[in-house]
């Protein structure tokens, strides 16, 4: 049995390690991409055959605060070489915060052959793998893609104040100063984005870096459950709401929750506090 296959997640298929990724790189049924916060990453060295899905550039609307469109997203997909039957593996900087931000994307256009490499970037370049800087071609295929579906895991302002209204659970992700209004972004990171800080009413705090190892990997079923179950007191048959300040790092936790704790219902708040924070007339807490 694998490591995580050992680890009793209810999902274990959705990951794959770094031993896995090593052994398909020259897969055709494979495509790897790497999503980051630095932009400077990809380029400075990236997995063999990797495409990098930039989350600005790739995933987002260049004008309307909003994800791409149908006919965006298979222009993309298309570009990267993958069809409907890739299986597509992420991996990235900051414990794959950004990966499964992509990989959440790809979920709203319906794209399930996904994994996340656990570990990510730290882990691969800690085990002395292979990076290079050739920018893979391939050829462009033919996706189709269903229209984009936000209604089972993203979550919009209004679903919000109805879900607090109803005594809804909902985790804020980012880091204890961000919660209590202290901070609106992450130390040392500009301040910025919001006009208030605090968090929303009734949002319990778990960072989302408590979910990983040192290593990066994710931590097992047994000390997740231990976080979200015990601690937090979480109910994984009821609804669950996740937000942070732009959805990346709530995307991460949207996965942990979905995908490795079997949560019935999570759905990603990516206006999270840039838009909750500048909102007039709603209610926030201290």
């Amino acid at each position: 049995m694998s490591d995580i296959a050992s680890r009793g997640y209810v999902n274990p298929d959705v990951l794959v390690s770094t031993d896995w990724v090593a052994e398909h790189l020259n897969d055709a049924n494979v495509r790897i991409v790497e999503s980051n916060e630095d932009p400077l990453l990809y380029p400075s060295g990236h997995i063999p055959g990797a495409v990098q899905v930039d989350w600005t550039a790739d995933l987002n609307d260049p004008l309307r605060r909003d994800y791409l469109q149908k006919d965006g997203f298979e222009a993309l997909m298309s570009r990267i070489g993958v069809t409907r039957d890739t299986t597509v593996v992420f991996y990235g900087d900051k414990n794959n915060w950004w990966a499964c931000y992509a990989f959440w994307v790809f979920q709203l256009f319906g794209h399930s052959n996904a994994k996340i490499m656990d570990g990510g970037r730290m882990k691969w370049e800690a085990e002395g793998r292979d990076l290079v800087r050739e920018v893979p071609k391939y050829a462009a295929t033919s996706y189709s893609a269903p229209e984009r579906d936000d209604s089972k895991i993203r979550a919009f302002r209004d679903q919000v104040l109805r879900h607090i209204e109803q005594n809804g659970q909902l985790v804020d992700v980012r880091s204890p100063a961000e919660y209590s209004g202290e901070l609106l972004h992450m130390a040392n990171y500009p301040q910025e984005g919001a006009l208030r800080g605090g968090h929303i009413p009734g949002a319990k705090n778990v960072p989302w870096s408590r979910a990983a190892n040192e290593d990066g990997t994710f931590k097992s079923a047994d000390d997740l459950k231990a976080i979200y179950l015990e601690e937090q007191g979480l109910n994984p048959d009821e609804p669950v709401v996740a937000y942070c300040r732009i959805g990346e790092r709530s995307s991460h936790t949207w996965f942990v929750l979905t995908h490795l704790l079997g949560f019935k219902d999570v759905r990603n708040y990516d206006g999270s506090w840039t838009e909750w924070g500048n909102l007039v007339g709603v209610p926030i807490e201290r």
